[in-house]
Formats: structure tokens, sequence, C-alpha cells
């Protein structure tokens, strides 16, 4: 189907870029989520992922692994404050049904407390949730946009291809909810094969979101379509936020394969750009999308 909201594209940069800025990052981990082993690492071949399924499904609960949901709040000098991606909206504290949809709840569970709602861990740092005025979206499946609906006067700023796939027929098949990003906000897409786009580093295509450094865009396709990662210039250095384009360091590292993505050749691509980034820069702090290890080893905050 067509999406009934039509975005508007991005104009990049945005208000509030400023020479030389830096941000400051706060990992927010808001809730988890449990999966089977094959999720994270599958084995090769239509048979391997069979024996995967149908071993998943067998140890349900017992076998499964807590993964962190993760979201992102950046400080900007200029801009404000702003998200990468948005937790899970309140509703799932009584089941996920409401936010994921009727059939949710046969292939869901979510683990989280209270103070993990995004409202209120930003509320711990100082910051409304009407302060934010900028959410980027490294993709648009469940766990990544459960709270959308909580930042009206936000701009969500995602890849067209990932909107347009996100609508496509089948899309809870494929890890969407639409009725969590059904809405008319303010949407800006992002076309990364336009002659304006630019490469930067070893990424193929960049955008530079407030024309200053501070937080670049990454066009990171092959978990979906339209996967980006977000790049942040700190005081102490850069951090690389993976989203999904790596679940985990075994992932990055090229010893794992998951279960769930789009486009196989797209996501090895991805991978390779990022793998090189960080053998040209190996001090950026590189957080993958839902390594457990990983996210227990961040900091509360990194200036």
């Amino acid at each position: 189907m067509a999406p009934p909201i039509e975005p508007s594209p991005l104009r990049a940069p945005l208000p509030g870029g400023r020479s030389g800025a830096t941000v400051r990052l706060h990992p927010l981990l808001a809730g988890e989520m449990p999966a089977p082993p094959c999720y994270l690492d599958r084995r090769a071949g239509r048979i391997g992922l069979v024996r995967d399924l149908a071993g998943a499904l067998a140890t349900r609960a017992a076998g499964w692994t807590w993964l962190p949901i993760p979201a992102f709040l950046v400080e900007h000098p200029g801009a404000g404050p702003l998200l990468v991606d948005t937790g899970f909206h309140p509703s799932v504290l009584d089941g996920v049904r409401r936010s994921m949809g009727p059939l949710a709840p046969l292939i869901y569970r979510v683990r989280i407390a209270r103070e993990q709602l995004l409202a209120n861990q930003l509320a711990a740092r100082g910051v409304a949730m009407t302060d934010v005025t900028t959410v980027v979206m490294t993709h648009l499946h469940i766990d990544h946009a459960s709270g959308i609906s909580e930042l009206p006067g936000a701009t969500f700023v995602l890849d067209r291809r990932e909107w347009e796939a996100a609508w496509e027929p089948g899309g809870a098949l494929r890890g969407y909810a639409q009725q969590q990003f059904d809405h008319a906000f303010d949407w800006r897409t992002i076309d990364y094969a336009a002659d304006e786009v630019e490469p930067f580093a070893s990424f193929a295509g960049a955008v530079d979101l407030f024309g200053d450094g501070s937080v670049r865009l990454l066009s990171t396709p092959g978990h979906t379509r339209g996967h980006q990662s977000v790049l942040l210039r700190l005081r102490d250095g850069e951090a690389l936020l993976l989203g999904d384009a790596a679940y985990t360091r075994a992932m990055l590292a090229g010893r794992a394969r998951p279960m769930i993505l789009d486009d196989a050749c797209a996501l090895e691509r991805s991978l390779g750009e990022i793998r090189r980034f960080l053998d040209e820069r190996p001090d950026a702090l590189a957080i993958p999308g839902h390594d457990a290890e990983a996210w227990g080893e961040l900091a509360p905050l990194y200036d």
C-alpha cells in the first residue's frame, strides 16, 4: 500500500548547528526483549534456518536471552536535545498488544520497569519530552518505533527507503507495526542516492544533520531496506551508534549472522564500511544494537 502520510524530503542542515560543536551522549536502556540464540547467530542455508527455528520454538523462554533495547539521548549545544530511536510506548507496561498489534502477544514479550520509560529517563536528566525537537530513526521495527506517538512535536528523520518498506504489505511479518508510525507528524526522509548526498570516511552515503559535523547520519542498509547508523562527535572522541547494522560485537567481527535481514549483500557492504571506519579510527566507541555484554560496559554519559 502507498503510505497514507507523505513525508517531506530532508533539507539539511537542520537549524542549530554551531561551528566545532560536540555533543553529549546518554545511552538509555529502554527495556529488554527475549530472543533465541539463532536470532543473533543463525546457521547457514535453508535447512539450517528451519532447524534453528524448530530449536527456538522448543526452547521458548527457557533457552532465550534477554536483549537490551536501546535508545539514545544526544545533547547538542545549539539544536538542543535529540533522540536516536524512541524506546517503548508506556502501554507495554500492560502488554504489547496495543503498541505492536493483535498478534504481538503470541510473538513478543517485553521486560521493562516504569523508570525505563523514555519520559522518565529524560526527566531524570532534566529533559522534558517536549524539549526534544529531532528524532533520528535508525529504522522502524517494533522495538525502535514503539514510542513515536509520545513525541508529536518532533521532527523525525529517516531513510526514504525505510519509510516506503515499512508501509508495504506484510509489514507485521517483517518486524513493523504500522500503528506505531501512522501519525501525521513532521516526517523528513533522506534519499541517500541523491546527488547532494556525499560520502564520508568509509561510508558511501552520509548526511551532516546540523552542518557542523557533530551528528552524521550514515546509510547502512541490509537489516532493513533503509537502515541508518549515527556518528557523533564527542568532546573526547567519536561514538558510532550502529543500530541493528550489527546486533553484537560478534556480528560486527563477522563471527555471527543474524536471522532477520532484508538484504544479505547490502548488509555485508554496510558492515564492510563500518569495519573500515573502525580500522581507521580504532579509538571510536562503537555501540552495537542488542549486545547485552557490550551494553553492560557502557558509561551513563559520554562527553
